[in-house]
């Protein structure tokens, strides 16, 4: 039996939050204690966010997420008008989600195996889920590709990963995308950390092959794109999955705007799911509350949720659907503004 064959055979499946109306279980958690009550809040607080007429929603996201069975959640909420910008990790946003609107999949594997009989048949792991190595390096060179059709400048990872979508409108196998989605809704996606993924071997391909002539990432331009995104806002709502770079890099637009002399409101909503602990001090896990003190997050409306994401995103999102206050937002289409002439 050909091993390989046999270990990529069970793909996937991406978690649906418009077949099943998990409102009901969410508000009887919001009456008990712990993580199901602040799971509770937290998931009003979100519709809150969607039912104030003049509050953009950020989406904040860190870690593996699309990998697990979660790009479906994401690729609903934008399509429905329920998240105005994203920010994540390259990861997601390349590795997972346009790997497959490349038509590539995830597979269903186990922790409880031997990773160099893995990396002998060219499969990686993210704990108990496999990927075929060949395919994201197919991923790695179609970011080369996209590379060289492009005017050779500095670019946003926001005006890349347009692009992005505009090469999966044209030539994508799988359309449940997110980046395809953000595209043709003009959702912005904001990866600061944009090399740190499969998107950073197509680059350094690129590079390496054009170094006269080339096309490169501007993170300073992605700083002041997404902080123009909160001046744009009257109200902005964050609604964080992970922690990391996303997290404080959207939190960090309040202060941008006050040193760009702007007075502009704190973030007035902020949700996070996270597995991470305050006590060591690291970003991931520090609280909305801790946040305050920098001036970025207000306090009335802030929840942290301790939890794991593949586990209470589709409670959080898909009690935000099904309760409907979405359908009465125009969208803020800030694509289409960020890329406006002066």
């Amino acid at each position: 039996m050909n091993m390989r064959k046999e270990l990529l055979k069970e793909t996937i499946e991406h978690y649906d939050i418009k077949k099943i109306d998990v409102v009901p279980i969410v508000d009887a958690m919001s009456k008990m204690a712990f993580q199901a009550r602040n799971l509770g809040r937290a998931a009003k607080i979100y519709d809150q966010m969607l039912a104030e007429k003049d509050c953009a929603v950020i989406l904040c996201m860190a870690g593996s997420l699309f990998s697990a069975g979660l790009k479906k959640i994401v690729y609903d909420l934008v399509s429905n008008n329920m998240v105005d910008a994203i920010v994540s990790t390259g990861a997601i946003i390349v590795d997972q989600d346009f790997f497959e609107g490349l038509g590539f999949k995830h597979y269903v594997g186990t922790q409880f195996v031997d990773d160099n009989m893995l990396r002998e048949n060219h499969i990686d792991r993210i704990y108990d889920t496999y990927i075929d190595e060949d395919e994201l390096r197919n991923c790695d060179m179609t970011i080369s590709e996209i590379c060289k059709s492009l005017e050779p400048r500095p670019y946003s990872s926001r005006e890349f990963i347009n692009a992005m979508g505009a090469y999966l409108d044209k030539n994508g196998k799988n359309k449940e995308s997110v980046v395809l989605a953000a595209y043709k809704n003009q959702v912005p996606i904001f990866v600061p950390a944009f090399s740190d993924c499969s998107a950073g071997f197509g680059l350094v391909h690129h590079q390496w092959n054009n170094s006269k002539s080339q096309v490169s990432i501007d993170s300073a331009k992605d700083f002041l794109e997404l902080t123009k995104v909160k001046l744009m806002a009257k109200e902005t709502g964050l609604m964080m999955i992970g922690g990391g770079v996303p997290k404080n890099f959207a939190q960090d637009t309040v202060v941008a705007a006050e040193i760009l002399g702007k007075d502009v409101p704190m973030h007035k909503y902020a949700v996070q799911i996270t597995v991470a602990d305050e006590r060591d001090g690291a970003l991931s896990g520090s609280t909305l509350k801790e946040a305050s003190s920098w001036g970025k997050v207000d306090t009335a409306y802030e929840q942290m949720v301790f939890g794991e994401a593949t586990t209470l995103l589709p409670l959080l999102a898909g009690y935000a659907y099904h309760k409907k206050s979405w359908q009465k937002r125009s969208p803020f289409k800030f694509t289409d503004k960020l890329a406006a002439p002066k």
